[in-house]
């Protein structure tokens, strides 16, 4: 997630809505190199997990082929697809900045890309979590559709002071969120399906909760951004999702949520849709519960 809040500095050389050329020949034959290791690791482990709409995008946006994506070409394809782009951008952006974009169909991607000492975690999202991560489901027009519906969402929460609110949405679904389908649950969030502990823990620990999708619930819900998720929650579709981001009046939701105290990451509620409660036994050994 590429949200900061508004008093960062925009930094020299950036244009005014932040963007900064992707430099796509700069980038040396070892940083080609960690793509190619970050991706053969994914491709090889993510299918059977995670959803077939995220293997159709890779394959659709011809991301198998080696090295770092040119994100000329890539903004090509997907425009084709869905009207989408990706667009490189310095690190983290205002939040309104990142809205705008979203919801005029751009995707903001950080250019750099970890190095070998990073492999397995990195604080800041690097260009293996921003495109292998979500540009995928971007070529997907129901995911697309809702991505630049909470971009629109956005701009209107930055008004109403209800940034934190709509964050959680973001991070509950974007970047973490598990889907049903049939009788399994699948990935789809970005900040799972680029991590290969995560794409692992996501599923099969026994540690997490795993509880079903409901709107008000998980924006009361505070998140992790140092480790593994302590809740996942399950959407039934990404046509429900959409559904659910374009009918729903978020102004007096805002209202309501700000009259409730925050949830702890790993609370399960009596009205709670259960998949399973977890042990928090992953929490609890590293002193985090």
């Amino acid at each position: 997630m590429r949200m900061a809040n508004a008093n960062i500095e925009r930094p020299e050389g950036a244009a005014e809505d932040w963007t900064i050329p992707q430099n796509w020949g700069a980038y040396t034959p070892a940083e080609h190199a960690m793509w190619d290791q970050l991706f053969e690791r994914q491709a090889a482990m993510l299918p059977g997990r995670v959803v077939q709409e995220f293997i159709d995008g890779l394959d659709m946006l011809r991301m198998t082929k080696p090295g770092i994506p040119d994100f000329d070409e890539l903004s090509e394809r997907l425009m084709r697809a869905t009207g989408w782009q990706v667009v490189a951008v310095p690190g983290l952006v205002p939040d309104r900045v990142f809205f705008d974009h979203l919801a005029n169909r751009r995707f903001v991607a950080g250019r750099f890309i970890r190095t070998p000492e990073q492999l397995d975690y990195l604080q800041e999202p690097d260009i293996f979590h921003d495109v292998f991560g979500h540009v995928p489901l971007l070529a997907n027009p129901i995911f697309a559709d809702y991505m630049q519906a909470y971009g629109e969402g956005g701009l209107r929460a930055d008004g109403l002071g209800a940034i934190e609110n709509l964050a959680r949405l973001y991070w509950y679904t974007v970047e973490f969120g598990l889907i049903r389908q049939g009788s399994d649950l699948k990935l789809y969030g970005a900040g799972i399906v680029s991590s290969y502990g995560e794409s692992l823990f996501a599923l099969d620990d026994p540690s997490p909760n795993r509880l079903g999708f409901d709107l008000k619930r998980l924006m009361r819900t505070q998140y992790r951004i140092d480790d593994f998720q302590q809740s996942y929650f399950v959407i039934d579709s990404f046509e429900d999702l959409l559904r659910q981001t374009i009918e729903t009046d978020f102004a007096p939701l805002y209202d309501e949520l700000r009259g409730q105290q925050a949830l702890e990451v790993a609370t399960v509620l009596p009205q709670d849709h259960v998949f399973n409660i977890g042990t928090q036994a992953y929490a609890k050994t590293k002193e985090i519960a």
